[in-house]
């Protein structure tokens, strides 16, 4: 299915593209260096509306389509990576599972605060001992039932490498946690919000990572965390299935964050060679950068065809197998591409690319997660595979 962006996506294009150029740029690298998250500045997100994109106009959102988020999470990538998947985790994982599976009490509690940016929520799935292997989850959940007739479920577990779970306006974050054990053995997996603040409930201290700085991430641990029974998200026992279906939306927003790093190494390495000179000339006039530059041009623009053609399947309503290919391979090349943008940015910089006072450092510490998150590289390929109709396991 070809993409075509209107005249819309465009003139919405450039009015985020502006916010993050005078709002976001001046000050990234002072952040990153802090490993500072800048709620200040998620807030003027969300006043101009970036978290309420594709949310219904009865909490406060656009209605708009799902393109119209990957434009946005491109636009802030293409400046910082920390800011842009502040933006679509918050979004693809806080509130879509939410809105996609909440009931219309959840719906009305939770939205509204996270659609217009003045709360986050998380996506608590990863855990200590099961990362791509989710299923082999142990946070375990047990529904305890009082003499007054109350039930409550009771969470005990941990989860690791969790995207805004922590900050200052976290509002919940919703877990996976075997509730029982079906017939056949296996472990029945559901879905439960946890408010922030609930006894028990503990954010760690932040990680030291390697990148993203500047984004908020904790491992979350579980102590006889109680919350009533109307915390379950969605069906009893679909957990799993939820947050799977959650994914393949967030791959192709992970999709859209590495094309803006793609992006933001293309503008920085043809300003940059057009300005330093060697032997009285400028390097981008000799044909070892400028052919790397023009590769860091063929990659923003195959990895943008793709991911922007996985996000009108999505706005089409093409769903299934079709939309979960599309997803992965859009996926798979773009966050490869990234790690080797960010390789051949920071050649074309030589030395000071290895300077933190240029963004392309920062971009190349960025970079390897987006092979990890969402999905590894490995995971793609085999769901990949499987669409292929391999019998790959």
């Amino acid at each position: 299915m070809p993409y075509e962006l209107s005249p819309e996506h465009e003139t919405f294009r450039r009015s985020v593209r502006d916010f993050a150029e005078g709002e976001i740029a001046p000050r990234v690298a002072q952040w990153d260096k802090d490993h500072h998250f800048p709620i200040d500045t998620v807030r003027q997100m969300g006043d101009l509306g970036l978290f309420g994109i594709t949310a219904p106009e009865q909490f406060g959102g656009a209605d708009g389509d799902f393109t119209s988020l990957c434009i946005a999470i491109e636009e802030l990538g293409r400046v910082d990576q920390s800011i842009g998947i502040t933006l679509e985790a918050g979004v693809s994982l806080g509130i879509n599972p939410i809105l996609t599976f909440g009931t219309e009490e959840q719906k009305q509690q939770w939205l509204p605060e996270l659609v217009a940016g003045q709360k986050l929520a998380g996506f608590g799935l990863t855990e200590p001992g099961a990362g791509s292997d989710a299923s082999a989850s142990t946070t375990k959940a047990v529904l305890d039932s009082s003499e007054s007739g109350g039930s409550e479920w009771v969470v005990n577990g941990a989860k690791q490498f969790i995207t805004n779970s922590g900050s200052e306006i976290t509002s919940c974050v919703t877990v996976t946690a075997r509730t029982g054990t079906r017939e056949n053995g296996s472990p029945e997996i559901s879905a439960i919000i946890l408010p922030a603040g609930t006894p028990g409930f503990v954010a760690e201290a932040p990680y030291d990572k390697l990148g993203w700085h500047i984004s908020d991430t904790h491992p979350l641990s579980f102590t006889d965390v109680r919350v009533s029974q109307d915390h379950l998200l969605g069906e009893r026992g679909r957990g799993y299935a939820q947050f799977l279906a959650t994914l393949d939306d967030g791959r192709v927003a992970i999709a859209a964050l590495a094309v803006g790093l793609i992006q933001g190494c293309l503008d920085a390495c043809v300003q940059y060679a057009g300005e330093r000179t060697t032997f009285g000339v400028p390097i981008g006039s000799k044909q070892g950068v400028a052919f790397q530059i023009a590769d860091l041009a063929v990659k923003a623009e195959a990895g943008r065809a793709l991911t922007y053609q996985a996000a009108a399947m999505k706005d089409a309503g093409v769903g299934g197998a079709a939309f979960k290919q599309a997803a992965s391979i859009a996926k798979l090349y773009t966050s490869e591409a990234a790690v080797d943008a960010t390789r051949i940015a920071t050649q074309v910089f030589g030395g000071y690319g290895f300077m933190e006072e240029y963004p392309v450092a920062r971009f190349y510490r960025d970079a390897k997660i987006l092979e990890i998150g969402e999905g590894t590289s490995e995971i793609q390929r085999m769901l990949i595979a499987r669409g292929l109709g391999l019998p790959v396991e």
